[in-house]
């Protein structure tokens, strides 16, 4: 595992998490046009390595993303920089966010893509899988096979990578 994720800095310690997203928000990634994702609850202040499911119809474990400290606020806050990032994007952030009294807004800073697994290959390995609701922090005792499965599949050389600016 990666002591650190940003350059020359190796106090930060990044929480390995595992969460589900839909492939067309994983492709706006990749066109530059998602750089934050938005999440109802997250963990705060530190950094995160975000281990990528791709719900089905692609049903894959093969991305990790790389996530910067969670933006903590109001909903309208988190929508404001939802609407800066993509215009027209922080009504629907608004909706998603609306009744919590905090939001997150997590910056995404680098990703990377790996040959990966598949739902069967996970099911195989584990006896059983579903992908996560929200996150699995991957450090949970319950979850350590899981975080093994992570490491192997994104140990190569990525299939691609990009990093991600934010202003």
């Amino acid at each position: 595992m990666q002591a650190s994720l940003f350059d020359g800095d190796d106090t930060l310690d990044a929480e390995p998490v595992l969460m589900a997203l839909h492939e067309e928000y994983y492709q706006l990634i990749w066109q530059g046009l998602k750089r934050h994702e938005f999440r109802r609850r997250f963990l705060s202040g530190r950094a995160t390595t975000w281990y990528v499911y791709l719900n089905a119809p692609v049903s894959r474990l093969g991305a990790v993303i790389d996530l910067g400290p969670a933006v903590v606020d109001t909903p309208e806050v988190v929508a404001a920089i939802a609407e800066q990032a993509r215009p027209g994007n922080g009504a629907s952030v608004l909706e998603y966010v609306r009744d919590l009294e905090q939001a997150y807004a997590i910056p995404i800073l680098r990703v990377r893509e790996y040959a990966g697994v598949s739902a069967e290959e996970l099911r195989a390995e584990l006896g059983a899988w579903h992908p996560p609701q929200g996150y699995l922090r991957l450090r949970n005792p319950a979850n350590l096979d899981l975080l093994r499965i992570c490491e192997k599949v994104t140990s190569g050389a990525p299939l691609r990578e990009m990093s991600i600016q934010h202003p």
